[in-house]
């Protein structure tokens, strides 16, 4: 259960306050129907989490165990400091697939808007450090909702009052635990070699 738990939280807190998060707030605010927006997200989620998670779990088993905890404690690191950095969207982004309706344009704006974002990254760090890669993939995708659906239906009565700040810190702190956690993995796995 921890390959379902741990991915869910840690992408729930990256996700809150990230360009996807704003793009399902300027999306509710667009169609006024939350719906088929969050069926979009859930779709695109999960397509984008699940390529990450199969690229997460085939590196993983490429590289010995020791080798693959020393890249995902730099990594965990690496977003860790990235998610202390606030997202900005394009606006023009959304704007132009505005045309396809809801559902479909928050199905490819949260595709596109994913690749290569920090919870994609993270999927396929996650994916690589846990076991259970369909696990990984439907905890990633839950924490995504978990972030995305309260701020398409609430729109934007819950995105002034949340405390981005805070909450990016606290993102980064978990991910810091992890990259700690894979760390010590890391070194305890170098010793017995």
């Amino acid at each position: 259960m921890e390959s379902l738990f741990i991915p869910t939280l840690i992408v729930a807190l990256a996700e809150i306050g990230d360009k996807t998060q704003l793009l399902a707030l300027l999306l509710a605010a667009r169609f006024r129907r939350p719906w088929p927006i969050i069926w979009g997200i859930l779709v695109a989620t999960l397509a984008n989490h699940f390529a990450a998670g199969a690229i997460g779990n085939w590196v993983a088993g490429l590289l010995s165990a020791a080798t693959l905890s020393w890249i995902l404690a730099g990594s965990f690191v690496a977003v860790a400091l990235w998610s202390l950095i606030p997202d900005k969207l394009d606006d023009d982004e959304s704007s132009r697939l505005k045309r396809y309706g809801p559902f479909l344009t928050t199905l490819i704006a949260f595709f596109i808007a994913e690749m290569g974002d920090k919870t994609q990254v993270a999927t396929v760090m996650l994916a690589a450090q846990y076991p259970h890669f369909l696990l990984v993939v439907i905890g990633t995708t839950l924490g995504m909702l978990i972030a995305n659906v309260p701020v398409v239906l609430a729109g934007n009565f819950a995105a002034d009052r949340l405390p981005l700040t805070l909450i990016r810190r606290v993102a980064a702190c978990a991910f810091l635990a992890l990259a700690l956690y894979a760390g010590y993995q890391a070194l305890k796995l170098s010793a017995a070699l």
